[in-house]
C-alpha cells in the first residue's frame, strides 16, 4: 500500500477553482448564513487572486510562504495589492487580516480532508495579534432610557421596540434576531429559538417586557406590514413586508439612540453585551452566560469578567473619598 504523500500526489491535479466551489457547496450544504458564505467566497477569489499572480493553479501547489506573503500583502498594501485588480489606499486592518487567514485555513483544511492536499500549508501561519479591547456596554438606566424613548403605536414603532426589547432581552446577535419565524417564538414557555453561528440552534428565554413588546407588535403590528397574501413567516418585517435587514436595523437604532442621548458608537452588538455583563454583575454564573450567548468557547464569554471588573473601578472611583 502506498503512504498517503504519494497517493495525495498520485490524484489529478485539481483546480483551485474547482475547489474554492466545493468548499463553498459544503458551506451552503451545512446552512451556513447567506452572509458567512458570501464573505467566505469574496476571501477566497482575493486569496486565488493573488495565487494566480503566481502562476499557482491548483491547491497541492501552495506553499507556506504563499499563505504567509498572501497576509503580508494584506497587512502592507506597498508590498502587493493582495489579489485585488488596484492598489488599496491603506492596509487591511488586523482583525480583518485574522479572518481572511481564518478562511484560507478553513479552505485548505478542507482540501487535505478531501485528500487534494497532504497537509495544510497555513496550519503554521500565524494571525496577527489582535489587540484585547472591551466591549462597549450601556448602563441598566442607558438602556431603559434608549428602550423607553421607542414609543408609539404605528406598525414601526412598536416592532423596533419588540427587536430592541427582544436583542437585549435574550442577547441575541442582530441576525439571530432578523432569522427569527415565527415558529421560532414559544409565549407559553416564554422562550425563543435561535440559530446562531455555524447554524448551532439554541433555546433562549425571554423576559416579561420583551414578550408583551412582541406579542403586541404581532397582534397589533405585524399583520399591518404583510403585503397581500404573503406567506412570509419571519417575525420582524420591512415596511413592504420582505424580511428585515440588518442596515434598516443600523439606521432605526441611530434615530433613536439620538433621542436618548446614548454614547457614541452603540449598536445592535452593544445591547448583547450589555445583556451578557447585566447578567454578570447580577450574579449569573460565566458557564449560564456562555450557553445563553451561543459561545462555543468560555474563554470568549470571558471578556464580560473583565468589563464587570472595569465597572467596578469606576463605581469605585465615584463612590469612595479617596480612590
Amino acid at each position: 500500500m502506498q503512504p498517503d504523500d504519494q497517493r495525495v500526489s498520485a490524484l489529478p491535479a485539481a483546480q483551485l477553482e474547482e475547489s474554492i466551489a466545493a468548499f463553498i457547496r459544503g458551506l451552503i450544504a451545512s446552512d451556513y448564513s447567506a452572509r458567512t458564505i458570501e464573505a467566505c467566497s469574496s476571501d477566497l477569489r482575493q486569496f486565488a487572486r493573488f495565487l494566480a499572480e503566481r502562476a499557482v493553479e491548483n491547491p497541492g501547489a501552495i506553499s507556506r510562504g504563499d499563505v504567509s506573503d498572501f497576509a503580508a500583502a494584506l497587512a502592507d498594501p506597498d508590498r502587493s495589492d493582495a489579489g485585488n485588480p488596484q492598489r488599496v489606499a491603506r492596509p487591511y486592518a488586523r482583525a480583518t487580516v485574522a479572518r481572511k487567514l481564518s478562511v484560507v485555513r478553513s479552505f485548505l483544511r478542507f482540501c487535505e480532508e478531501n485528500g487534494t492536499i497532504a497537509a495544510n500549508p497555513a496550519q503554521a501561519v500565524s494571525s496577527p495579534k489582535l489587540p484585547r479591547r472591551l466591549p462597549q456596554v450601556l448602563t441598566p438606566e442607558q438602556m431603559a432610557a434608549l428602550l423607553e424613548v421607542i414609543g408609539g403605536c404605528k406598525p414601526l414603532e412598536l416592532r423596533d421596540r419588540a427587536l430592541f426589547e427582544l436583542i437585549y432581552s435574550s442577547g441575541l446577535r442582530c441576525q439571530e434576531a432578523l432569522d427569527l419565524t415565527l415558529r421560532d417564538v414559544n409565549f407559553e414557555a416564554c422562550q425563543i429559538r435561535a440559530k446562531g453561528k455555524g447554524r448551532k440552534v439554541r433555546v433562549i428565554p425571554v423576559g416579561s417586557p420583551a414578550l408583551c413588546a412582541l406579542e403586541r407588535y404581532l397582534h397589533e403590528g405585524r399583520a399591518r406590514l404583510v403585503v397581500g397574501d404573503s406567506a412570509e413567516d419571519h417575525v420582524f418585517l420591512s415596511r413592504t413586508g420582505r424580511p428585515l435587514s440588518s442596515s434598516d436595523v443600523q439606521r432605526r437604532l441611530a434615530r433613536y439612540l439620538a433621542r436618548a442621548g446614548a454614547p457614541i458608537g452603540t449598536s445592535p452588538h452593544t445591547l448583547r453585551h450589555s445583556f451578557a455583563t447585566h447578567l454578570l454583575e447580577g450574579g449569573a454564573d460565566l458557564r449560564v452566560i456562555q450557553e445563553l450567548l451561543g459561545h462555543s468557547s468560555l474563554r470568549t464569554t470571558q471578556v464580560y469578567a473583565h468589563v464587570s471588573a472595569a465597572h467596578l473601578r469606576r463605581a469605585y472611583r465615584r463612590a469612595h473619598p479617596r480612590a
